[in-house]
């Protein structure tokens, strides 16, 4: 049982970040030291605070200078990821020494933890050893919680110089129970599973199918052989699509997107509470879905056989892969069939059966493989960068356990649907840069010339050659680059490859896709499950209706929305993550002392990270490797001591020796 993704550049996974909080106070800039009359004058540095659980803590500068030591007496109760301003104490240290003056925002109103009864009271032990102390609470707030259970405790007071003081107000479980380990994980990043009961009243007023007057003025699409491609698992189809080869030699591609703005309209509940999510956000036996089911299962997902809105982009495409022309509308579909991507796969490989069943969709399938082949090789030969990273498919039984950890295979079906959303979430981008809209673009910056420049010398240690302007590097010689490697390098020059990218973030400006090569990027291809691509549905809808005059009362929301997007972007990303890495240890819990072979996929002063064939990563520390007075070179991705030296993407036989919470342990072994 897997949840639908679609990853890579095209506008997937989203696949981390910190949970939203309320801030206190409102930040203050500090950027001059403050001094009264024949007095020192007062360096203030404000940052937020990485705790230890030992007491102390450093203060991560918001100006990104070197962190600064701050002992446990001048914590002044501050917890780690609170935002603070603090006075420098001394320079004994680093960055020298601090203490908390002024707490400017607290991370955590709540936390995640496990309860130990301790007599009469008991302590709450956080999930996040950053928080850097436990939680105290009295017997009568316990919240009848029994000692070892999970439970969510609300922070109700900082006693200087003492544990907080906390009332449990959820007790979820014992670890071990099947889904308290993922309900953790949504509780400590604040996400949702239920909408509020305004949210699904109000969703459940929408018509559950497309009534005649919703018609007037759209383009009836419903004689035309359209399709959705999606996983087997999937159950909201936001994408439909249909190739035809036109007697000019040109390819007619459309692609139908879910007209998800038409039911869910701007400062509504269900648009708020949308915006509030930003994304749906995928975990392994679950989704959270960015709309409550009647919208996202039901009137917005292009079922097979029933009529549905779309916003529709019709492309005609030369035979060098040029979109010539355009034309987008709001339009009316009817699915012909619901696909799956291993049966196109299957189909496309000549199954006889599949072939006989779904014989009315072959020759366009067929022409659909062309055309993406087509797509492809213009996007490679332009610079689109491919990175051969392993991503992975976590399998669930029908109690939610683990049965499987294995890589996960692209098949052909899944890059004709990459090419054809990617063309169209191009074409879009470019026709309202032309139109001067105010948009949400999907950006990818150029990479930092410090990262390139690491990347460099490691290829250089490598006996590698990386050809490009280090301040200016261009994507093609990063396509070209990793082309050139052959499979002894490949997977580890990829890795560090990959590390000196930039992060791809929501903009209101367009600055272009590095890693596509593309100097016009949106999404426009999901608004089920993403609010950007929903928020340009919007503006493209109000502009077909009444020209470029209504863009002015976008002006000033889409750098919001953007900044907001790709910060919940990033939330559900660690969120998953932190899921796949749980599950992944869950996997490896009854694997402990069995024996695999491995690559070094990371090197930190503290040890080795090992990357097994089926993705999961342990680690194998400094003190159990052999021999001693190991040195980290952080530029060149290795340990080395007197006598021995491990590196990036060497080959290691290891041992699984421990699995802890979410953290896999490997020792060296023959």
């Amino acid at each position: 049982m897997t949840a639908k993704k679609k990853k890579g550049f095209a506008g997937g996974k989203r696949k981390p970040a910190a949970t939203e909080r309320n801030a206190t106070k409102k930040p203050t800039d500090r950027k001059k030291p403050l001094a009264a009359k024949g007095k020192p004058a007062r360096e203030l540095i404000q940052g937020r605070i990485d705790a230890s659980g030992k007491g102390f803590g450093f203060l991560i500068r918001d100006d990104g200078g070197e962190d600064v030591f701050i002992p446990a007496r001048d914590m002044n109760t501050a917890l780690g990821g609170d935002r603070v301003i603090c006075e420098r104490t001394g320079n004994s240290r680093g960055g020298g020494e601090a203490r908390v003056i002024e707490i400017i925002e607290r991370a955590n109103e709540s936390i995640v933890g496990t309860f130990h009864a301790e007599g009469n009271f008991g302590v709450v032990v956080a999930d996040n050893p950053r928080l850097g102390t436990d939680i105290f609470v009295k017997a009568e707030r316990s919240g009848c919680a029994r000692d070892g259970e999970k439970v969510v405790v609300k922070i109700l007071s900082y006693p200087p110089l003492r544990r907080p003081d906390g009332e449990v107000i959820e007790v979820l479980g014992y670890p071990d129970e099947s889904g308290v380990d993922v309900l953790s994980i949504i509780r400590s990043y604040d996400l949702r599973e239920e909408f509020p009961h305004a949210v699904t009243e109000e969703a459940a007023a929408v018509p559950d199918s497309v009534l005649h007057e919703m018609l007037e003025g759209r383009k009836d699409f419903r004689d035309e052989l359209i399709i959705t491609i999606d996983g087997d698992d999937s159950r909201d189809f936001d994408d439909a699509v249909t190739v035809r080869k036109l007697d000019n030699g040109q390819w007619r591609l459309g692609v139908h997107i879910a007209d998800v703005a038409e039911y869910v309209r701007a400062g509504s509940k269900l648009d708020r509470e949308a915006y509030s999510r930003g994304t749906s956000v995928y975990f392994p036996d679950r989704v959270l879905p960015m709309l409550p089911e009647k919208l996202s299962n039901g009137i917005c997902s292009l079922n097979e056989g029933e009529d549905r809105l779309t916003l529709s982009v019709i492309m005609y495409i030369d035979n060098l892969g040029n979109v010539v022309r355009h034309k987008i509308s709001e339009g009316v579909i009817r699915s012909a069939a619901r696909m799956t991507y291993s049966n196109v796969a299957q189909i496309l490989d000549g199954n006889e059966e599949l072939c006989e069943k779904y014989a009315f969709l072959v020759p366009m399938l067929s022409e659909m493989k062309t055309l993406a082949e087509l797509l492809r090789n213009k996007r490679t030969a332009r610079g689109n960068i491919e990175f051969d990273i392993p991503e992975c498919k976590i399998v669930l039984d029908e109690e939610g356990r683990v049965t499987d950890v294995a890589r996960y295979t692209q098949l052909v079906s899944h890059k004709i649907i990459e090419e054809f959303m990617l063309a169209c979430n191009e074409t879009v981008a470019e026709r309202f840069v032309k139109e001067k809209a105010p948009f949400v673009f999907r950006a990818h910056a150029v990479p930092p010339a410090e990262k390139v420049q690491t990347l460099i010398g490691f290829a250089s240690a490598l006996g590698l050659t990386f050809r490009g302007n280090v301040n200016a590097p261009q994507s093609i010689d990063f396509a070209r680059f990793l082309s050139s490697l052959d499979d002894k390098v490949a997977g580890v020059v990829n890795r560090v490859a990959l590390r000196s990218m930039s992060k791809a973030t929501y903009e209101p400006n367009n600055i272009g896709h590095f890693g596509l090569a593309a100097p016009y990027y949106c999404h426009f291809t999901s608004p089920i499950r993403r609010y950007p691509d929903l928020m340009i549905h919007r503006i493209i809808k109000d502009f077909l209706r009444g020209g470029d005059k209504v863009f002015k009362k976008y002006a000033d929301t889409v750098a919001e929305v953007s900044k907001h997007s790709s910060d919940r972007e990033k939330l559900a990303e660690t969120a998953e993550r932190k899921v796949d890495d749980l599950k992944k240890a869950d996997y490896m819990r009854g694997k402990v002392g069995e024996r695999y072979s491995g690559v070094i996929s990371g090197v930190t002063e503290w040890g080795i990270f090992v990357e097994l064939e089926n993705t999961v990563e342990g680690l194998v520390r400094t003190e159990n490797l052999p021999g001693e007075g190991y040195v980290f070179n952080p530029d060149l991705f290795r340990l080395d001591s007197p006598m021995h030296t491990f590196k990036l993407g060497d080959e290691l036989n290891i041992v699984v020796s421990k699995v802890t919470g979410d953290r896999v342990s490997f020792e060296l072994c023959d």
